[in-house]
């Protein structure tokens, strides 16, 4: 039995998320059905992390156990060969049997982008978030840093996640501006369900005036979903880096 860690890419917006789902298309199960194609035997394929309806992946991380034999190597090739062209396998290799994609995984990155030009960009809408006023990155990421370090982040975790402990730990959190794009770059040691979006959609209701500036320690501390922003739209939000 061989444990093998892939890599991939993939364009979030015509999948439902990563975990399979009833009456619903996912990477996961997408991918899954690669595997099954190359493999001849449908393998369990174990992700580093859940992402939402819509949401891209420039880097995300699952490992498969499998008896069969497959160089690493040609069943990467041979997972693009017949995967849909949304979604790319990057790297296959072998890892140790007991390593697990999810709870080894010491830290993950997300970016959000947002184009705040004032044009629309009829070739970036599924990736970016489209705001008509231009942002202060100076300012935003002063307002970011109220997320650093180790909260009960329940007021930045959306109703229905069954997530009991909402304590996460933050150790970076910025604004970056690539030409037409704003860069929200974030990174913890986990996220609960649409934390990014919530985080992002709080720091643009600061930006409109929404909410006071300065808020954000206190918006932690009250636990309250209310007390915070807006969810940004998922097309922004891109699982950017993991970290093991």
């Amino acid at each position: 039995m061989r444990n093998i860690l892939m890599t991939l890419r993939f364009d979030g917006t015509a999948y439902h998320g990563w975990q399979v789902q009833k009456n619903a298309v996912t990477v996961q199960e997408t991918l899954q059905d690669a595997a099954e194609r190359i493999l001849g035997k449908r393998e369990n394929i174990t992700g580093c992390s859940r992402t939402d309806t819509g949401v891209h992946a420039n880097m995300y991380c699952c490992n498969m156990r499998t008896e069969h034999p497959m160089d690493c190597e040609k069943l990467a090739t041979a997972l693009n060969a017949v995967l849909p062209r949304d979604i790319a396998v990057l790297q296959c290799k072998e890892v140790p049997f007991e390593f697990h994609a999810r709870y080894d995984c010491k830290s993950k990155e997300y970016i959000y982008r947002i184009n705040d030009s004032g044009i629309k960009d009829p070739f970036d809408y599924k990736y970016s978030y489209f705001r008509p006023y231009p942002l202060d990155t100076e300012f935003l990421s002063k307002e970011a840093s109220g997320y650093l370090g180790a909260h009960d982040f329940s007021a930045f975790c959306a109703a229905g996640s069954s997530v009991k402990d909402t304590v996460r730990t933050v150790s970076g959190a910025k604004f970056e501006r690539d030409g037409n794009i704003v860069v929200f770059r974030v990174e913890a040691d986990g996220f609960l369900y649409n934390m990014v979006r919530i985080m992002v959609g709080t720091l643009l209701d600061i930006s409109a005036g929404k909410i006071p500036p300065g808020s954000i320690p206190e918006i932690i501390d009250s636990l309250d979903r209310n007390r915070a922003g807006f969810t940004a739209p998922a097309e922004g939000l891109f699982l950017n880096k993991i970290i093991y």
